[in-house]
């Protein structure tokens, strides 16, 4: 039981830290934040991630609930949520700026503005469609045991934490890796990423195919 609980705690640790996508975010950080000053930019961050966290809250919270009442069933989601993180996975792999995150119209008017903490870095740079895609399905996947639950919120807590370290010190990263060095760490992540989303939609394959075998 043990095993399987820290299994899955990685499982998802690895799918939020590659969504979110930490050490990515620095040099958006730092072409957003550099006109600022040092204060300025830790409130920002700051300000971001807790927005962040109150976003993917509410969706972990009354996720099933919305796609109940919609009428849109888990493999549907599924098979949604890993066609999304598939494509992420691809920009990733690619180097490219990822449009399910911010487009580039978003990106330029993101710019011109002085306090960007909710939009872009809180929606879409961290808490975007893949993150609730994910939190959704994974709180799902957890849900009819209690210290599964508490194996998710970890990770998404753990996640946040380290890109609300890694925002904090873009600058540094930055220095030291270069954008090269981020651009390869980014891709390392999109070939994991790549591999979880195709296992979200086999799963939702498999699910579709289970209750409909029941069905008939």
């Amino acid at each position: 039981m043990t095993a399987a609980i820290l299994t899955f705690t990685i499982s998802a640790f690895v799918t939020f830290f590659t969504v979110i996508d930490p050490v990515g975010l620095a040099p958006v950080i730092v072409a957003l934040t550099s006109h600022l000053s040092e204060e300025q930019r830790n409130l920002i961050i700051t300000r971001a991630t807790l927005i962040s966290a109150g976003i993917i809250a509410f969706f972990a919270l009354v996720g099933r609930f919305l796609l109940d009442r919609l009428g849109i069933n888990l493999y549907a989601f599924d098979i949604a949520g890993g066609v999304l993180l598939f494509l992420v996975a691809v920009d990733m792999l690619f180097g490219r700026q990822s449009g399910t995150r911010e487009t580039k119209t978003e990106s330029e008017e993101a710019m011109t503005r002085e306090d960007v903490s909710v939009f872009p870095l809180a929606i879409p740079m961290i808490a975007g469609p893949g993150t609730i895609a994910t939190t959704i399905l994974y709180v799902d996947l957890a849900t009819p045991h209690p210290l599964d639950l508490l194996a998710v919120a970890a990770a998404i807590i753990s996640t946040l934490l380290v890109a609300w370290l890694v925002m904090r010190s873009s600058m540094h990263i930055i220095r030291l890796f270069g954008r090269t060095g981020i651009l390869v760490l980014s891709r390392i992540l999109g070939i994991l990423l790549a591999a979880l989303a195709i296992q979200f939609i086999l799963n939702g394959v498999v699910l579709f195919l289970q209750m409909h075998k029941f069905a008939h």
